[in-house]
Order: C-alpha cells, then sequence, then structure tokens
C-alpha cells in the first residue's frame, strides 16, 4: 500500500469546557465571551457557533471582533426558527467554537439531532474545542433535587455522561442577593417578568440551594479527575451499586440517585426490576412500558439493565440473590408504600428482608415524597 492509498486518521477529539452556573444571569455567557477575547489573542481561531443574549446589553457588547456562524432558518409547522448551524460550523473549522444554551432542543428537522448538545457531540468527534453554557438545574440526575427546590419539573435536561466528558467544569456565580439585584435593575429578565420571577425562581432560599448544588458538582468534578488519575495506576475492582425499581415515577428518582452514588465511587451501576409475571409468561402492556422507561434512563447513564420474574419468591429474595451474584456493595430502594405497609405484620417489605438477610451490602432507603412538587 502506497502513500496515496492510507487511509487518513481520525481527528483527536476536541476538547469540551463548560461553563455552569446555579440560575440564569450569573453570567455565564458574558464570562465565556470575555475569556475568549483572551484565547483569541493568543492566536486561536475561535468562532461563535451560537449566541443567546436574552436582549441583555453587557453580554452583546462582549462580542466584539469575534467571528459568528450564521444562524440557518428552519420552518416547523408554519413558521420560522433560528438554530444553530452545525453544517456551517463543520465546513468552517475552526479551532474552538462557543455554543450558548447547552441545554436547548431543537425545533424537529429531518435527519437534524433533537438536542444542542448531540450537535456538539459531533463537533467534538470533529475535533472542533467547544466552550458552552449550563444551568446547574439542567443536569438528568439533579432533576429532582431541583424539582423538590423550585416546584418546577425541569423539561430541558442534559445527560450527566455529557458533562463527564468535559475538559473542565468553570463555575459562575454571584450571591443570590446579587442575583436578585440584577434582577430589579432589569439585567436579566424584562421589567414584566421581574415580579413574578421574584415570588418564584428566584426567591433567596431557592438560589441559595441552587448555588449549592452548582458548587458541589465543580467540586466533585475536581474531586473526580484526582480520582482518575490515581485509579489509572491501581488495580482494584470496581464497586457495584444495585438500584431495586418497581413500576411508577419513583423509578426515575431511584436511578438518579443511584447514579450520583455511583459517580462518585467511581461504579458499576445495576437497575433490577423484578416483575410479579410467571416464568415465561409475558408482560403486561403496562409493565413493557414501564420496563422501556426504566431502560431509556439507565442507558443514559449507562446502567446494566437486570428484569427478574419473582416466580414464587418475594421481591425481597430476588434483590438479595441478585445482590449476592454480582457482589453488590450497596443497595438502593424505594421506602414502602402506604399499600405496602398494610401487608407488614403478613409478608415483610422489600425493605425489610433486605435489611434482615443482606448484612454485606449498605443500604440506602429513598423516601417517596423527595422530588414532588409543591
Amino acid at each position: 500500500m502506497g502513500p496515496k492509498d492510507q487511509v487518513p486518521s481520525a481527528p483527536v477529539p476536541g476538547r469540551l469546557t463548560i461553563y455552569v452556573g446555579p440560575a440564569p444571569g450569573v453570567g455565564k455567557t458574558y464570562k465565556m465571551l470575555q475569556d475568549a477575547h483572551v484565547v483569541k489573542q493568543k492566536g486561536y481561531d475561535v468562532v461563535i457557533g451560537w449566541l443567546e443574549t436574552h436582549g441583555r446589553r453587557e453580554t452583546a457588547d462582549q462580542v466584539k471582533d469575534l467571528e459568528i456562524v450564521p444562524a440557518k432558518v428552519v420552518m416547523y409547522q408554519g413558521r420560522q426558527y433560528r438554530e444553530m448551524d452545525k453544517a456551517a460550523i463543520l465546513a468552517r473549522n475552526p479551532k474552538i467554537a462557543l455554543v450558548d444554551e447547552l441545554a436547548h432542543s431543537n425545533v424537529p428537522e429531518e435527519g437534524a439531532n433533537d438536542k444542542r448538545y448531540q450537535d456538539i457531540l459531533d463537533l467534538l468527534d470533529a475535533g472542533i474545542d467547544v466552550v458552552t453554557t449550563v444551568n446547574i438545574q439542567h443536569l438528568e440526575s439533579l432533576y429532582d433535587k431541583v424539582a423538590h427546590i423550585t416546584g418546577i419539573q425541569v423539561r430541558e435536561r442534559v445527560p450527566d455522561a455529557f458533562v463527564d466528558r468535559a475538559r473542565e467544569l468553570k463555575l459562575v456565580d454571584v450571591s443570590p442577593e446579587t442575583l436578585q439585584e440584577r434582577l430589579v435593575q432589569g439585567k436579566i429578565y424584562a421589567p414584566d417578568k421581574v415580579e413574578s420571577a421574584l415570588a418564584h425562581f428566584f426567591q433567596l432560599g431557592r438560589l441559595a440551594a441552587l448555588r449549592e448544588l452548582a458548587l458541589l458538582e465543580v467540586a466533585d468534578n475536581v474531586d473526580q479527575q484526582v480520582q482518575d488519575h490515581a485509579e489509572a495506576h491501581a488495580q482494584a475492582p470496581k464497586e457495584k451499586i444495585l438500584v431495586c425499581v418497581s413500576y411508577g415515577p419513583h423509578s426515575e428518582q431511584l436511578i438518579r440517585r443511584g447514579w450520583r452514588i455511583a459517580d462518585r465511587l467511581h461504579a458499576d451501576l445495576v437497575v433490577l426490576v423484578v416483575t410479579p409475571s410467571a416464568p415465561g409468561q409475558p408482560c403486561s402492556t403496562e409493565e413493557q412500558r414501564e420496563i422501556d422507561r426504566v431502560q431509556r434512563l439507565s442507558s443514559q447513564f449507562n446502567a446494566e439493565v437486570l428484569v427478574k420474574d419473582a416466580e414464587s419468591r418475594s421481591v425481597g429474595e430476588v434483590i438479595v440473590q441478585v445482590a449476592r451474584d454480582l457482589m453488590v456493595s450497596q443497595i438502593v430502594i424505594g421506602q414502602p408504600t402506604a399499600l405496602s405497609r398494610r401487608g407488614l405484620f403478613r409478608k415483610p417489605s422489600p425493605v425489610d428482608y433486605v435489611l434482615e438477610h443482606a448484612e454485606f451490602v449498605d443500604l440506602h432507603v429513598v423516601g417517596n415524597a423527595e422530588g414532588r412538587t409543591s
């Protein structure tokens, strides 16, 4: 094979940097643009792939001489929408692309990705470094905590696996009091939205709680980078975390909690679904729908899903047997519901059975009330 016949090597994947904030208006985009000018002055080719100023003049003024890749126009249901032009960025092939609003959902378009983070993955795979921004409430594993804190169920969420790919998380932070001042001064939302924002999302207590989540997330990221470096030279086997779920919305909360534990311990995550079906009997339509939902969320966290028939055994027996077979170190399980507690004296709940028969594991019992909105 001569030089002309050699297959070109794939590009080295680009580096991902994420500016993380506890809430809108802390200055993520402003800081990203400021830092981009410093990088450009060092000779790097930087372009703006997508910018969302939300009408904030101070942010728009930071663009200065940075090149902007024009947006594309997408028609949907008779209306025009502006979206990031991924193809144009790939054709331009800069060293660094700034892509604002990481959690954005794209307008439906044939052949296009559903989410902006998927577009960013395509840019990274093409060897382009990407710098992006996101608020902490959009992280998938924090969905339940954010709902509990704010009373808001965040629709646009980003998989934690994407965030884990970041070379660096940069926290952009201001105090809750300063953030409220910016809001009142009209630096975050239009004047007609200020009063409603102060009464809901921008309450001091909620802002303080979101700030704590952001601080912990970035601190965990630093700790994990240090641990990754240490474990690269270690041969210790990985721990395994077993999450036990049933049918219902609480299963998603349990999976997210289990992943947070597994992620901090660099452990493998296994999700167990115990069905009441007899061996060889198909699941009902509703049961299969719930299993599919569990598998979709589990796939975001690279978790293995096991579906076991209870047969003549209790759910607790199945959990303990699986835990022994897999040699798991920790189990995450939901608090017994009111319905299951009615038969408490006739038949032990899964929690009671695991407590009595699985002394070899640590047990996390997650309350059903957590994550409910007010």
